[in-house]
């Protein structure tokens, strides 16, 4: 029996509980992000001290995302998983126990490098045990994890951290992961493996290390240090370029590369992680972006905030399903198309708003485009592996899976960055107009009970509060015009889109 012709006693069974491992990894990407002030109050340590619990997860997961391909062919499929799921649960519990913020890092590391082939193995192994005609329905359901996560980890870790104690938001992967271990070890326990005794890329290996190791701290720090303001990022960012430059070139021409970029040769695979990659990097500097505005111009607290941006994932959870279903149907580039239409008219209606608008219209808007959601990851993750020969398929999710995870971040710098840039560039033309010959500024003033020093500092945070609206307004404005311009980019791909994993057709 082949590893593709293999299926569980119970597939139900199965995609629960490879379901649950990935929910749990993906959940830990941002539960941790809204406790950092609580940790690093409890720890002793500043709150720029206390970055380096999301920075440290992060370096480490992007490091081990390109080498799931070569782990998976070196210690089997299965194997791989389960030992992933192991391992984060004992860091896990390490985090939870952390005495101090140097004990926490270097868990939080290691939780991140063995979260690292949890998604691309359960993308791998789902496509595996699922007939071809179903193997749509087995990307929704990931699809639906990876939407879903990211919106209950902020809500879930400011909860626990309210009610309860910080290191409760790494115990409670320790049932969830113990069972969803459990689930995939006895269903998947006679699944053939295949394994190779490949010898290991020293060179792609140490330039993977230092060159996506420096870029993701870059990119974690820029913000911080002022970017090039900073010779820390300069020598970061020189380092990490020669050392990723050195790596394509070495890893094309290697016998036995660590990092299988050859699949870039495939014409599916590049358009499709390329519409992957931005799709989801809009995706996440949207919801980067409008918790902090809602939080820092329109006073919301953290759970209204959470709470204004969850309806994005309401739509997912009932249409992911059908979308699985009867995706197969239609062309893929269709609904993957008609999904960037969607998100991008509703970047347009975010950038209408005002700084009166209401809690239902931004949850509206966030619900609606939770259709668009809904008709992303799946079609656009069929189109991407669509040409990858099953043997490929480890490689390819991992690649995807990493340029996603690091688009994430180039968007979370860029978001910041761009925002704040955009305020100071609108806060200086809105100055301009405020002097003592005007009308406007002479009965304003007035109002407020004539020139004082509290009526400047007044006058001054309603000028920046309007700076940041104007700036928000540019962001959605931008980011619509990408998303439309992804249209073009996913109908580059060309079908046929039936996820055989196995035909090494459409180069």
């Amino acid at each position: 029996m082949s590893e593709q012709s293999f299926r569980p006693p119970s597939l139900v069974l199965a995609t629960i509980g490879l379901s649950l491992a990935t929910f749990m990894q993906v959940l830990d990407t941002t539960i941790a992000n809204v406790a950092l002030p609580t940790i690093s109050g409890n720890l002793g340590v500043s709150s720029e001290q206390g970055t380096w619990v999301i920075t440290s997860f992060a370096v480490s997961n992007a490091i081990a995302l390109p080498l799931t391909g070569w782990m998976s062919r070196r210690f089997g499929q299965t194997k791989l998983f389960l030992a992933s799921v192991i391992l984060f649960i004992l860091t896990s519990f390490l985090c939870g126990i952390s005495q101090s913020m140097t004990q926490l890092v270097i868990f939080r590391a290691l939780q991140g490098f063995f979260a690292g082939p949890l998604y691309p193995m359960a993308q791998t192994l789902l496509l595996s045990i699922y007939p071809a005609a179903k193997r749509g329905m087995a990307l929704s359901l990931l699809a639906m994890v990876t939407v879903v996560a990211p919106i209950v980890g902020p809500l879930a870790g400011g909860w626990i951290t309210d009610n309860y104690t910080w290191p409760w938001i790494f115990f409670i992967n320790l049932p969830i992961g113990i069972f969803a271990a459990m689930l995939v070890a006895v269903q998947l326990k006679d699944r053939p493996e295949e394994v190779e005794q490949q010898p290991i890329d020293y060179v792609g290996l140490g330039l993977l290390v230092v060159g996506v190791g420096l870029l993701q701290v870059v990119l974690d720090k820029g913000n911080d240090l002022d970017w090039f303001g900073s010779n820390f990022i300069v020598i970061g960012t020189i380092i990490a370029t020669v050392s990723l430059i050195a790596l394509i070139i070495w890893e094309f021409t290697d016998k036995h590369p660590i990092v299988n970029l050859k699949l870039f040769r495939y014409r599916n695979f590049s358009f499709g992680t390329l519409a992957l990659v931005l799709g989801y990097s809009g995706f996440f500097g949207m919801n980067l972006l409008l918790p902090q505005w809602l939080q820092t111009q329109l006073n919301y607290t953290p759970v209204w905030a959470g709470l204004a941006a969850a309806p994005i994932g309401l739509l997912p959870v009932f249409l992911s399903p059908l979308v699985g279903r009867y995706a197969q149907q239609f062309d893929l580039r269709l609904l993957a198309g008609g999904s960037f239409l969607v998100i991008g008219v509703s970047c347009f209606m975010r950038a209408n708003f005002n700084t009166e608008v209401d809690y239902y219209h931004v949850a509206m808007i966030q619900g609606f485009m939770g259709i668009g959601i809904a008709l992303f990851f799946m079609p656009t993750t069929s189109i991407l592996l669509s040409s990858l020969a099953p043997r490929e398929i480890a490689d390819g999710s991992g690649l995807a899976t990493f340029l996603r995870v690091l688009g994430g971040s180039f968007a979370s710098s860029l978001t910041t960055w761009i925002w704040h840039r955009r305020e100071i560039f609108h806060h200086a033309q809105l100055v301009e107009s405020i002097t003592p010959y005007s009308a406007e500024t002479r009965s304003y003033i007035a109002q407020l009970g004539g020139i004082t020093q509290s009526t400047w500092a007044q006058l001054d945070r309603l000028v920046e509060g309007q700076a940041y609206m104007l700036s928000t307004i540019d962001y959605f404005t931008l980011l619509g015009w990408m998303f439309f311009s992804l249209v073009i980019v996913i109908f580059l791909a060309k079908p046929p889109f039936t996820a055989q994993a196995g035909s090494g057709a459409g180069h």
